[in-house]
């Protein structure tokens, strides 16, 4: 495998484990059991994992989980914000606590989270965050929207001590929060050809991303490779928003 510059780095991933390849990887996840089956997942390829509990829209825990694994594991120098809730409805019907719980967990988490690893890389003048967003973040979606503009002003701000600070923006991806959108077999199939009636574009290249390639837009973001890369969304989604 091509060394792409974060072999034998500690990353620390919440929600999800395959984005930091080669890395000595810290799972963070409010699911005790989802976490050791992803670190079953992965070590069973070779990869160094620890995996810690943690809710990442809950502060304290945060603080906890980052000071624990600075202390098991050593410094770290990538943090990849993945841990993330998916509640459609419209807006005038949406509930307070649906809409509470949201942003608690993919606003709150992303800024917890962030805010407690970029103190500890500022001292150490380098370091690589990617967050998982949306690319309903680039056009108005219908019973959907995410935020980005979080990380970019993070990016801004911590450009001077060589931290560095994108964004992924998966379209419809192969994932079971995907498959929980479709009502009958003819969801994949529908989600390709698109919505007018949602004003929602279908995909241009025919097909639903897989997990590998939202993951690796990750690897290229935290890796060397993309070392004068920062503030920039990266959107994944084969087409579906024509780029904007």
């Amino acid at each position: 495998m091509e060394d792409i510059g974060i072999k034998g780095k500690v990353a620390v991933v919440t929600g999800s484990a395959g984005a930091a390849r080669g890395a000595f990887v810290a799972l963070v996840d409010k699911d005790k059991n989802k976490v050791f089956q992803i670190q079953s997942e992965i070590n069973s390829k070779g990869y160094r994992t620890k995996t810690f509990q943690a809710d990442v829209g809950n502060n304290e825990e945060v603080e906890a989980t980052v000071k624990a694994i600075e202390e098991s594991m050593g410094p770290f120098e990538i943090l990849v914000n993945v841990a993330g809730v998916l509640k459609m409805g419209a807006i005038a019907s949406f509930s307070d606590e649906d809409w509470s719980n949201t942003f608690r967990v993919n606003t709150n988490g992303v800024f917890y989270m962030s805010r407690s690893v970029v103190q500890r890389m500022t001292c150490r003048d380098s370091g690589a965050i990617v967050t998982i967003s949306s690319n309903a973040a680039e056009v108005p979606r219908m019973q959907m929207a995410a935020s980005t503009m979080f990380t970019k002003c993070l990016g801004l701000e911590h450009a001077k001590d060589n931290i560095r600070c994108n964004v992924v923006s998966p379209g419809s991806t192969e994932t079971s929060m995907q498959n929980m959108l479709w009502t009958d077999e003819r969801g994949m199939e529908l989600t390709i050809a698109g919505s007018p009636e949602a004003f929602r574009l279908g995909i241009p290249l025919r097909r639903l991303a897989s997990p590998e390639d939202i993951t690796n837009a990750v690897l290229f973001l935290v890796s060397e490779q993309a070392k004068h890369i920062t503030m920039h969304d990266l959107c994944v989604d084969g087409g579906a928003t024509l780029g904007v």
